[in-house]
């Protein structure tokens, strides 16, 4: 059975799978990423994960995988196959395609960035499937973005496209590890929320689910602390909205697991504060934490079609 590698590497574990020709998961599989024993202990690990992969697929369909996708964090050269930088994962410059061809024996592979990779699944397989242009907005421990167009997201002129993370929502407001203040990930990310409830409650094992279960019972402290967070996302998705007109905006992360406390309040905000604009679906992502690794295996598909189209 012809198939491909899906890897999915995050900061704490990687998701895998081989995936059929219709998207189908034939194999799926975990390991913790071990980011604790340093860069190199990590590549070494992703490495062994794929040719694992590839045994595997050898052994229950009689052929290797026919190509490899990869998603990783950070900054990523996706045209010269380059995982530029991870600060969580902490390489610089790892030709991380090269690496991964030749621990498979040469099939072709495709390295993608995580968010962009994931957004790719959702807008063909998931939330945005059917829809010409969306925008994919995970919320999380930051805040970044993928733009789909016609079935392909949009990397940008130097692969940094969809970074709404850090638009200035708050002028002055707090110090953003980009070195701005009033970033849109420093006020409604999930980690930004933990952060308020935790100082509001008194708490400071709380989090991003526990304002939410509060909000849900009417906690005027949580109410507070999720408005202010809605507004500020509020204000900054109607500047994507603005710029990218898109016709499905697609919130996924943490924080969209919140479901109608979440989307009630949000739908509500941005139709507010639009103007001329037209209001996109504001819709929960539906792939949840397998987006990536689905995102991976159809990077994987698109290199073989180009190379059947060549």
């Amino acid at each position: 059975m012809r198939h491909v590698i899906a890897l999915d590497v995050g900061g704490t574990g990687m998701k895998a799978a081989l995936v059929g020709e219709d998207g189908t998961l034939l194999h799926e599989a975990r390991r913790p990423t071990g980011r604790e024993r340093g860069p190199e202990a990590v590549v070494a690990t992703i490495l062994g994960f794929a040719a694992d992969l590839r045994d595997h697929g050898l052994r229950e369909y009689g052929e290797p995988a026919a190509a490899a996708g990869v998603a990783v964090p950070g900054i990523v050269d996706a045209a010269a196959g380059i995982a530029v930088y991870a600060a969580n994962l902490g390489w610089r410059d790892l030709p991380l395609r090269a690496l991964v061809s030749e621990r498979l024996g040469g099939v072709p592979v495709a390295l993608g960035h995580d968010v962009r990779t994931g957004g790719l699944a959702e807008g063909r397989i998931g939330a945005g499937n059917g829809a010409d242009r969306f925008f994919f907005l995970p919320l999380g421990t930051g805040i970044a973005g993928a733009i789909g167009i016609e079935g392909r997201i949009e990397a940008g002129a130097h692969d940094a496209a969809g970074e709404i993370g850090h638009i200035v929502v708050r002028p002055g407001g707090p110090l953003c590890g980009c070195g701005q203040r009033g970033c849109l990930e420093m006020l409604a990310s999930a980690s930004a929320v933990s952060r308020a409830w935790a100082a509001a409650s008194g708490d400071p094992e709380a989090d991003a689910a526990d304002c939410a279960k509060a909000v849900e019972s009417g906690d005027p402290r949580a109410l507070t602390v999720w408005r202010e967070a809605i507004e500020a996302l509020a204000d900054g998705l109607v500047t994507g909205i603005t710029l990218l007109d898109p016709r499905v905006l697609i919130i996924g992360g943490g924080l969209a697991e919140a479901g109608d406390t979440l989307f009630g309040p949000l739908r509500a905000a941005v139709e507010e504060r639009i103007t001329f604009q037209k209001l996109p679906l504001i819709v929960p992502a539906a792939l949840g934490d397998t987006a990536g690794c689905l995102g991976a295996g159809l990077l994987a598909w698109d290199l073989l079609s180009v190379e059947v189209t060549a």
